[in-house]
């Protein structure tokens, strides 16, 4: 789940309808019209998480992190790179 708190599985059951899955096409194309990518999109958070079966965590390699962005944002980034 990301930024928008909307799941990638029903973001992949509404794109399975044609229909949406055309409207997010042309949703798409005309950001890349206006050259506007919404501001919300390019927001992320950064969780930072301990690697379990560490002995010591005083070092920067026992942590991991995991970059949380917008889910729709990055339905269309996909949209956009699939058209490339």
């Amino acid at each position: 789940m990301g930024l928008d708190k909307v799941l990638w599985r029903y973001l992949k059951k509404i794109v399975k309808n044609i229909a949406c899955l055309n409207k997010f096409i042309d949703i798409t194309n005309i950001y890349i019209d206006i050259s506007h990518w919404p501001l919300h999109f390019k927001v992320s958070i950064k969780i930072v998480i301990l690697k379990s079966n560490k002995e010591f965590y005083d070092s920067p390699k026992a942590y991991q992190s995991i970059v949380l962005l917008n889910t729709v944002g990055k339905l269309f980034e996909k949209i956009i790179g699939k058209s490339l």
